[in-house]
């Protein structure tokens, strides 16, 4: 078997993970003030820059159902090694861009390949090496993801205020030469996951239609009315076509995305939360940004955002802490606890003060880390460990379609609902209020009505790969047990 000089150290794989998921992350998060600069130096529209963006995170979407298709067929670590020098081309072709066509492209490869790599390198960093690296392993990645979009808002700052943006993305195509590097030098040769496994052009192609149709119909937002027919119809068809995707796998004998096995207690309500959190979450950070580039300038505005990444740090730490306990559940209900506390304080006064902006984005931090993580693991293990790539897919494929499409459509609601600016702005914040607070109650109904405590994984027999690190009651076992002793009783009074 072919090895690199680095293959199986720790160090230099964790590495090449956390420079594999930076780039992109950090650059959805930053664009929001810099966009104006692209647009006006490579002669593009408001409508061309946001389809750019949108387009990128439909790749991201689409990524995740792709990376375990090909997975099964084609051996994982030289895809690896492909998904990494796409990455490297993409970030050129950006970084480098004198017209639209080029940055176009290249941002578009960036969403696309770094959902690939995340699907492709996150899971065999979990069960590839002992336990006792488990916890370092979380830090990582909760920094690698939510750190660097908490960093975002400050990086993209920073750029705006000294007026340019291909430094940002020339750093950016740096990372992403590392991880290419790294993904070299820590090579070993893997076979395809599954050979016999079908191929599966129905759910691809229903992953693909439904990602584009309702990216670009939440892109088109930002010059159109929500019911024109060239937005509503691509929105509301793409997330049709989605959730058809969803119900295809959950038939299919052998489905690319584990969503049968995931049909529980325990999954749903993790998947729930990711979802809420990221919708909630993300749309406020962007609400927030708009508010305070109107006030402030970029540099101001991007540091009042820089409790944010602190916050997400402190919690990455904590984390690590607590997810081999069952604290880990209570852990992502307190993240959407105090992202909700976050986006009340940001919506108290319209824009916020500074003290207001700093306690809140430090919230949303302790939010976004709090809760997403948690519910990727919570997930993941109510099922082997084998089938945690196919479980982070769809985990990722769910919230970048609630983080991305949702933000676009608040942001569209900031500028049209309402008799002035603020009403519209307090409005979308109040609706990202009760996506955050009913996925919290979403979660709590769900394990009351699973008639269920939250247990403590039980982290041997997963690693080992012989069962789930924990039983993961059906939905409404609680009602369904009460109706099943109910039945019994009536049975039991009618026979002779």
């Amino acid at each position: 078997m072919r090895q690199g000089p680095l293959a199986g150290r720790y160090p230099a794989v964790a590495a090449m993970v956390a420079f594999a998921l930076i780039p992109y992350l950090v650059l959805s998060a930053a664009l929001q003030p810099i966009s104006p600069i692209i647009a006006d130096q490579l002669g593009m529209s408001t409508k061309a820059m946001s389809l750019t963006s949108g387009m990128a995170n439909a790749g991201y979407a689409l990524g995740t159902v792709l990376s375990v298709q090909l997975a099964q067929h084609l051996p994982q670590r030289r895809l690896l090694i492909a998904y990494a020098a796409l990455l490297v081309v993409g970030s050129v072709l950006a970084a480098a861009a004198r017209s639209a066509g080029p940055f176009i492209a290249g941002h578009i490869l960036q969403g696309l390949c770094t959902s690939l790599l995340l699907i492709a390198a996150v899971p065999p960093l979990i069960i590839g090496y002992p336990a006792s690296k488990l916890r370092l392993t979380a830090i990582i990645l909760n920094l690698s993801i939510f750190g660097a979009v908490a960093l975002g808002p400050v990086i993209g700052g920073i750029q705006a205020d000294a007026h340019a943006w291909r430094p940002l993305f020339w750093v950016i195509a740096a990372i992403a030469v590392a991880a290419l590097a790294l993904s070299t030098l820590t090579f070993e040769d893997s076979p395809p996951a599954d050979r016999s496994a079908p191929v599966d052009p129905v759910g691809v192609a229903l992953a693909g239609a439904g990602c584009l149709a309702a990216f670009y119909g939440a892109s088109t937002l930002v010059t159109h009315r929500f019911l024109d027919l060239s937005t509503f119809l691509p929105l509301i068809g793409g997330l049709v076509l989605i959730v058809a995707l969803m119900v295809h796998q959950y038939r299919a004998r052998r489905p690319i995305l584990m969503v049968r096995p995931l049909a529980s207690t325990f999954p749903v309500a993790g998947i729930s939360v990711a979802m809420c959190t990221a919708a909630a979450g993300v749309s406020a950070t962007g609400l927030t940004v708009a508010m305070l580039l109107d006030r402030y300038s970029p540099l101001h505005a991007g540091l009042l955002f820089l409790p944010e990444f602190g916050a997400a740090a402190v919690t990455a730490v904590v984390f690590a802490a607590v997810f081999r306990t069952r604290l880990l559940h209570y852990f992502a209900l307190t993240g959407l606890v105090l992202l909700s506390a976050g986006i009340v304080v940001i919506e108290g006064v319209i824009p916020p003060t500074e003290a207001r902006a700093l306690i809140g984005s430090a919230l949303i931090g302790v939010g976004l880390g709090a809760s997403v993580a948690p519910a990727l693991f919570i997930a993941g293990f109510s099922v082997r460990n084998y089938a945690l790539q196919r479980v982070f897919a769809i985990v990722e494929l769910l919230r970048a379609v609630a983080a991305f499409m949702i933000a676009p459509i608040l942001l569209h609601v900031a500028t049209t609902v309402g008799h002035s600016e603020a009403s519209g702005i307090r409005t979308a914040l109040w609706i990202c209020f009760g996506l955050s607070a009913g996925g919290a109650l979403l979660a709590i109904s769900l394990y009351t009505l699973g008639g269920v405590r939250p247990p403590t994984p039980v982290m041997e027999r997963w690693f080992a790969g012989e069962r789930p690190a924990w039983d993961s009651p059906s939905l409404l076992a609680a009602i369904r047990r009460r109706a099943a002793r109910r039945g019994a009783r009536a049975r039991a009074r009618t026979e002779p």
